[in-house]
């Protein structure tokens, strides 16, 4: 992650959490400590398609633009290579590699300069067989590398794949995806390794560890991985949102595996809930899987990024929430640390679950 010397601690006394030589927990609670509600909300949400309000009509950078929509700046920008939202997207999808690398260090140099605290953001883009990006590196889908049986081979992409994705200010890869191809009519498996748990579990364990490499903190040329969707499980008529209607030993003996190997061998940073049910509660309103099943029994420390709208999803789709409002309660209530790609009610909401224990949430660093 790039990093400026921030002008807003001039002069001043180094605060501990920017002590880079410090204990991360140490640096974590400090940090936490000297947080409003305000900038703790802003670290939960996310920017893609409306990156534009903080863009000069040419795509660029605007750090004026950026002080009054995200004064507090924000956790996450999505997929800053693509010219979603922009009058550009008529004509490519996709900036430039020099474009990717000069919006990011421009926002970079906005979130640790400008605002009030200087922190970072991150930066996620989709690598699922190469990264996603103008000019990147493409591999066979998930299921022709799954099909090789070569974790070793697979690792070397995924290692390629994050050294692209890095190189142009990228940290987050939302990839690899763990579920299960049990059904083919779900329109999603060529995203999938495979139907086989143990086979899953052994590819996604070399996809992590391409990804994130062996060590933290990261490389400079290394990504933190996500670990998509828990749990897609099987979804009635191969529908995407669908319920999935699994007991919980097939959990156990099948769609929870490549979970498992994953978490115990290679320490995942994040992983994202899935958009349909299980047993009928909606996974991002979930406690007992996101609480219960993914921190307790499978030892997960990482943070719970949401699927694109599955917040919302409790809203439009679940219908266990009225609104909005009610959908954010719901997720930060399961244990959802941030909303993508947008979210808009996080604060009310962070302030009704009582900031003390979304503290304690948001302190385990990725």
């Amino acid at each position: 992650m790039l990093m400026f010397a921030s002008s807003a601690f001039a002069g001043l006394e180094r605060p501990l959490y920017r002590n880079s030589s410090a204990a991360i927990a140490d640096r974590v609670h400090d940090l936490l400590s000297r947080m409003t509600l305000e900038e703790m909300t802003a670290q939960m949400r996310c920017l893609w398609q409306q990156k534009t309000s903080i863009m000069n009509a040419d795509g660029s950078f605007s750090a004026r633009k950026a002080a009054a929509s995200i004064p507090h700046g924000i956790g996450q920008i999505a997929r800053p290579g693509d010219t979603t939202g922009t009058t550009q997207a008529t004509q490519t999808a996709f900036r430039s590699s020099k474009q990717t690398i000069d919006f990011i260090n421009a926002v970079q140099r906005f979130h640790v300069e400008e605002t009030r605290l200087g922190i970072p953001a991150l930066f996620h883009e989709e690598l699922a067989h190469g990264f996603s990006a103008r000019g990147a590196t493409i591999f066979p889908v998930p299921p022709g590398l799954a099909s090789t049986w070569d974790p070793v081979l697979v690792e070397q992409v995924y290692t390629v794949a994050a050294r692209e994705a890095r190189a142009r200010g990228i940290t987050v890869a939302l990839t690899p995806v763990l579920d299960l191809a049990r059904d083919p009519r779900y329109g999603r498996v060529e995203e999938f390794f495979g139907e086989d748990p143990w086979l899953n579990g052994r590819i996604g364990v070399a996809a992590v560890r391409g990804l994130q490499g062996p060590t933290r903190p990261l490389a400079k040329d290394r990504v933190f991985a996500t670990l998509k969707h828990f749990v897609h499980g099987t979804p009635q008529g191969g529908i995407n949102l669908a319920p999935a209607d699994v007991s919980e030993r097939t959990l156990r003996e099948a769609y929870l595996i490549p979970f498992q190997q994953v978490i115990r061998e290679t320490h995942p940073a994040i992983i994202m809930p899935s958009y349909n049910e299980i047993a009928g509660v909606p996974s991002h309103a979930n406690k007992e899987l996101l609480q219960k099943t993914g921190r307790e029994r499978l030892m997960f420390t990482g943070a719970y990024f949401s699927d694109y709208d599955g917040v919302k999803n409790l809203v439009t789709q679940h219908h266990v929430a009225a609104n909005d409002d009610e959908a954010a309660v719901l997720a930060i209530s399961a244990g959802v640390d941030a909303e993508l790609p947008l979210a808009q009610r996080f604060r009310d909401s962070l302030n009704w679950c009582e900031v003390n224990a979304s503290r304690s949430r948001l302190s385990t660093p990725l």
